[in-house]
């Protein structure tokens, strides 16, 4: 049965209804980027709405508690498999995160996409599709379609639109991410299984699979075959690999989706379906996931400190703070997860803006080499001070977004590991120590080779102070992010903040 407003199926057809009207604009440039660009804005306005009025949707307590809005039809009978959409404040932040970035993505390729600029921007659009269907799906057959809907095409705009080893970073994508989907898919089927064989009834809904009784063994299984899948999209170490070929070779828009959205959707599944369906077995391997994670942060940003291109430093950075959590996931604690949830959104935004200085910078000098700038301060003083305000924001300074949810993950975790909150703490000191290096170098270093560049179009800086404004936000005010998501945090965790 569907709300009386069917708003849920709207937000993943929005997108798709802007293809269908891109599909005779593919051959004119100028027209089609308005078309992407009014659908993104009307996503955005229908997610700020939700946003806005979560307070007055009256939760579903009776059938899913905590959930806002529920949209529940048969669609496959046969086989169990319902059209189930559902909406609480973790999904409603990532959906608002979700049609945020692509605005700032479709904005950011205003001009450097020249050639197939209508398929670019379909492409554009199904993605959006797809994870909007990934964070609201509550029918584990459904959540691996928009899983695979939204990888088919970043494959593509690697490939097509990327530069360097482009087709080398798409076949590493494909297959890193092809292997973990294959796997989630059959223990989605296993799962799907042995409930009917318990129950007698075909299901893949989420809410009557958490029912399904496992054997400590079986869940280990299972659980392994989601954790891999959502692992390699965190990506979790050893799994990483395929992120920084795919950041460095892809377009700047691709880079920003990836960093701001791609990665998110592993920490969603873990927290949506992982850690709730397998709750033995993910008890059990928390000390595994605390170990890859710790890796993953020191690791990410010793190999980033080492770094010439700006574009493949911002990538290991991006996986060392998602290490960050990682850890709030693994402690399973309310300040931690809660703190893991609205780093999440705060990654999307920070390091989604470093993409987009890079991207900005090498479209004027045509290369992203640290060694080739120097004395950026005096020369695009306006680039510059967004470049230190993002860099200091990717830092975690007091007053910035970073700062709250790294501080709220390593206060949770240090109720329930405090040697891991404490090694943890490293990797705030190494990312210090990379991130003076890349400013000092860019910015304040005397000048090494005469490069003429322009300062900020006005396209350009409302880009950079949109993101600036809600960066300081999420920093200095960050209480409605954190009253959005605290009941599906205390649903989850069964605890107190």
């Amino acid at each position: 049965m569907f709300t009386e407003y069917p708003l849920l199926t709207i937000l993943i057809l929005l997108p798709l209804a802007g293809c269908l009207a891109l599909l005779p604009l593919w051959n004119c440039r100028v027209s089609a980027r308005p078309v992407a660009l009014g659908v993104g804005l009307l996503e955005l306005a229908l997610s700020a709405w939700l946003y806005g009025s979560w307070r007055e949707l009256t939760p579903l307590q009776a059938k899913l508690p905590g959930y806002l809005l529920v949209e529940d039809a048969p669609w496959i009978p046969a086989f169990g498999i319902r059209y189930t959409l559902g909406l609480d404040g973790i999904s409603l932040l990532m959906v608002l995160l979700t049609s945020f970035t692509f605005c700032i993505a479709l904005l950011v390729s205003w001009n450097s996409i020249k050639e197939k600029t209508g398929l670019f921007l379909t492409l554009m659009l199904t993605m959006e599709a797809g994870i909007m269907g990934v964070f609201l799906a509550l029918d584990l057959a459904l959540f691996y379609l928009f899983w695979e809907v939204m990888l088919i095409p970043m494959f593509f705009l690697i490939g097509i639109w990327g530069h360097g080893r482009k087709i080398y970073s798409t076949i590493k994508f494909f297959l890193f991410t092809m292997f973990g989907s294959l796997l989630m898919l059959l223990a989605i089927i296993a799962l799907q299984l042995l409930h009917a064989k318990q129950t007698g009834i075909a299901t893949f809904g989420l809410h009557e699979l958490l029912k399904t009784q496992l054997p400590a063994d079986t869940q280990l299984w299972l659980f392994a075959a989601f954790f891999l899948a959502f692992a390699i999209k965190f990506p979790l170490f050893p799994l990483h690999t395929w992120l920084p070929d795919a950041h460095t070779d892809a377009p700047t828009a691709g880079s920003v989706i990836l960093a701001g959205l791609l990665l998110k959707t592993g920490s969603y599944g873990l927290i949506r379906f992982g850690y709730p369906l397998f709750p033995l077995a993910a008890q059990t391997l928390t000390p595994l996931f605390y170990t890859l994670a710790l890796i993953g942060i020191i690791y990410a940003s010793l190999v980033a400190f080492a770094q010439e291109d700006m574009k493949r430093l911002i990538a290991y950075s991006s996986i060392a703070h998602m290490g960050y959590v990682a850890i709030g996931i693994a402690a399973w604690q309310p300040v931690a997860l809660s703190g893991s949830i609205l780093q999440m959104a705060n990654h999307g935004i920070t390091t989604g803006a470093l993409f987009c200085l890079v991207g900005m910078l090498d479209e004027r000098a045509h290369t992203r080499e640290i060694a080739a700038f120097g004395g950026l301060w005096g020369k695009i003083p306006q680039y510059s001070f967004f470049f230190l305000f993002f860099s200091l924001a990717s830092l975690g300074l007091p007053g910035l977004n970073n700062f709250v949810g790294e501080f709220l993950v390593l206060a949770g975790t240090m109720k329930k590991a405090p040697l891991v909150a404490a090694l943890a703490f490293i990797g705030i000191v190494l990312t210090l120590i990379y991130t003076v290096r890349l400013v000092q170098e860019v910015i304040f270093q005397k000048e090494r080779q005469p490069l003429a560049l322009a300062d900020l179009s006005p396209r350009e800086l409302l880009i950079l102070a949109v993101l600036a404004t809600v960066d300081v936000w999420m920093g200095v005010h960050p209480a409605p992010l954190l009253d959005l998501i605290h009941g599906p945090v205390q649903l989850l965790t069964g605890g107190g903040l």
